[in-house]
């Protein structure tokens, strides 16, 4: 049929005119270093580290951490909203490319009508086809579109894999902070528990008539003060149980985390070091930017498209006769093709406006782009530093705490011989408690710092990591 062989035409034509006319462009360029400012420092204090796996969280040996971990891919309703949004993407992107394909309509009918000139009504039936103003993809517009929306698809799918690795931290990094807070928990009831031995010491001193009344109020300020503190870290701790309960998915009373039976905290890995240039390309978020910068462009050629002519195709085919058994036949066969070729002259400025609108978009995402990979440098390079100076200061704080705890016995030694007042007593158990407090937070920085390290070694471009 001569209807069926100029719609091949024109279809074979389009499919060929539709590849890709949107514009092209390479990714934008970083100027990346080739290595990390503070990586000498770090190798040297890492020397054997071990390769990271997808689940990193699992160096750190703690069991209930990698129970946690399971229940959050499960739970997170975070997770499940950027799993969510990927179906959008989906969907948009399969409603763009049937946008490439002529939408097809079946009906049949019937009608009776009368007029002047028929000695009666008749009844016609008829059975058509019809494709609805189908436009031919010869400029690319269409297409562009699809990579746009592809695209789109792949930065969403970049963000769920992103929000997953920053979920996971975040958990890692609540957990630790909650385990520091039993700790200081741990470190208060015995501290409470010294200062009423020395409050009882000093009473019994009072009423010997060896101390003051000052010694025993001075005692008895350190020890409310030091029960304050306890309140304050059972506090800390209960939220954080909170803050843990909601990333797991769940109201704070369905969850439950006893204190660990040695008050340890968990024990930072070695993370090893890696170039900038691979550490980067192992980042979602980075890919995420990357593709949306591709969905941009994408809409470059689509707006630029606007401006030339816009070929469309109307067609409309069937069978009609009075007779409904007679009504497939060769005779009673109708059609119509009508391509329309559409040119706005003048529009206002609106293709203009549109196409201009694309391009600030384009240069946005761009800087999006950049200041992703500035900043994933900067987590990086601050978390090498930390992790390593923190490594350093963890040891002065520990021999810090050791000199306080000789310091507090010579002190109590002194004031029960009555050579020195209740004030150094005081004040060497204030140090001692400060560097016990002092040290737990530097451990506490250190094991978020190696949780943010592995986090970006465990990263994929290419997706979500496995569980």
């Amino acid at each position: 049929m001569r209807f069926e062989k100029i719609l091949s035409s024109l279809v074979a034509t389009a499919a060929l005119t539709a590849c890709g006319s949107a514009p092209s462009t390479s990714p934008p360029t970083m100027d990346v270093p080739a290595a990390f400012k503070q990586g000498p420092v770090f190798v040297k204090l890492n020397p054997h580290a071990a390769e990271v796996p997808d689940a990193w969280w699992t160096l750190f040996n703690d069991p209930v951490l990698n129970d946690l971990q399971d229940r959050l891919i499960k739970g997170n309703q975070t997770l499940a909203s950027a799993a969510a949004a990927v179906s959008v993407a989906q969907a948009a992107l399969g409603s763009s490319r049937a946008s490439l394909l002529p939408a097809v309509g079946v009906s049949a009918g019937a009608s009776r009508a009368a007029n002047a000139a028929s000695s009666g009504p008749a009844t016609t039936y008829s059975l058509q086809g019809s494709l609805a103003n189908w436009e031919l993809d010869l400029w690319g517009r269409v297409a562009a579109s699809v990579n746009a929306a592809d695209a789109k698809l792949q930065a969403s799918r970049h963000t769920l894999a992103a929000t997953r690795l920053s979920v996971q931290a975040t958990l890692a990094q609540s957990y630790f902070s909650l385990r520091t807070s039993d700790a200081l928990a741990a470190v208060l009831t015995q501290t409470v528990a010294a200062y009423t031995r020395s409050l009882d010491l000093t009473k019994n001193r009072y009423q010997g008539g060896v101390a003051s009344a000052a010694d025993v109020a001075q005692a008895q300020t350190q020890l409310k003060s030091a029960q304050a503190q306890l309140v304050e870290a059972r506090l800390q701790r209960a939220q954080l149980e909170h803050a843990i309960a909601s990333l797991l998915g769940q109201a704070p009373a369905a969850l439950a985390l006893p204190p660990p039976s040695t008050g340890e905290l968990p024990a930072p890995p070695l993370a090893p070091l890696q170039l900038p240039s691979t550490l980067l390309a192992r980042r979602p978020d980075i890919a995420a930017a990357a593709a949306q910068v591709a969905a941009a462009n994408a809409q470059i050629g689509a707006a630029d498209a606007a401006f030339l002519p816009a070929l469309t195709l109307s067609a409309n085919g069937g069978f009609r006769n009075g007779g409904l058994g007679s009504l497939i036949q060769a005779g009673n066969r109708f059609w119509s093709l009508g391509p329309t070729l559409a040119f706005a002259v003048f529009d206002g400025g609106a293709r203009r406006a549109a196409s201009d609108s694309a391009q600030a978009s384009y240069d946005q995402t761009v800087a999006t782009y950049r200041q992703t990979v500035l900043t994933a440098l900067q987590e990086v390079e601050d978390n090498l530093v930390a992790a390593s100076l923190l490594q350093e200061e963890m040891g002065l704080q520990q021999e810090s705490l050791t000199s306080a705890r000789r310091a507090l016995d010579i002190a109590q030694n002194q004031y029960e011989a009555g050579t020195v007042s209740y004030l150094n007593v005081v004040t060497a158990q204030t140090t001692v408690l400060s560097a016990e407090r002092s040290l737990l937070d530097v451990r506490n920085r250190r094991l978020a710092a190696v949780n943010q390290l592995l986090k970006n070694l465990a990263g994929r471009w290419g997706g979500t990591p496995s569980t």
